[in-house]
């Protein structure tokens, strides 16, 4: 059962990095420690479960669809994300994604390594967020994906769809 959230934020040291790898469907392989000290999860609880353990619901699902879109192609992407600790605190990461592949070139998993984000990055992701999670509320992902496709367009971008997550961070 996933922990109600609480308006509390957890403050990263930015000169540690959040570690985890998964196999190709998400699941936990391997944490380092202070993803098990940040998520309040030890290593028990997390190896073997869906990432989305630690998914904060704020989180619009438009960026996880862009997220598995891109990198089950194999490309690597960078993302904000916030997510949710064991025990209802948030924090709030920039994210590395890359695909791991096997001597066949055929990707076998997913790592991520996250650090702390600056508060202006913070401040411009948390209220696009917040709008493309009320558009999946209202509508759908797809009205949701619309927007943001919509919103970088307006801001002079043509992109092609797997590059969205890469023009937001961009753009701040």
């Amino acid at each position: 059962m996933k922990p109600t959230p609480i308006d509390k934020e957890i403050v990263l040291d930015p000169k540690r990095y959040i570690i985890s790898e998964t196999d190709a469907k998400g699941k936990i392989i391997y944490c380092n420690d202070y993803f098990m000290e940040v998520s309040g999860y030890n290593e028990d609880e997390l190896i073997g479960k869906p990432h989305s353990i630690i998914r904060h619901p704020d989180m619009p699902k438009v960026v996880f669809k862009l997220l598995w879109k891109t990198i089950s192609q194999g490309k690597n992407i960078n993302a904000v994300v916030k997510n949710l600790a064991k025990d209802g605190r948030y924090y709030w990461i920039f994210t590395e994604f890359e695909a791991l592949n096997d001597e066949s070139d055929r990707i076998i998993g997913y790592r991520a390594d996250r650090k702390s984000i600056s508060p202006h990055v913070l401040e411009i992701i948390a209220d696009l967020y917040a709008k493309l999670l009320a558009i999946e509320k209202k509508d759908s992902i797809e009205a949701s994906e619309k927007y943001l496709i919509e919103f970088l367009k307006e801001r002079g971008e043509d992109i092609e769809f797997s590059n969205i997550m890469e023009e937001i961070h961009r753009f701040y």
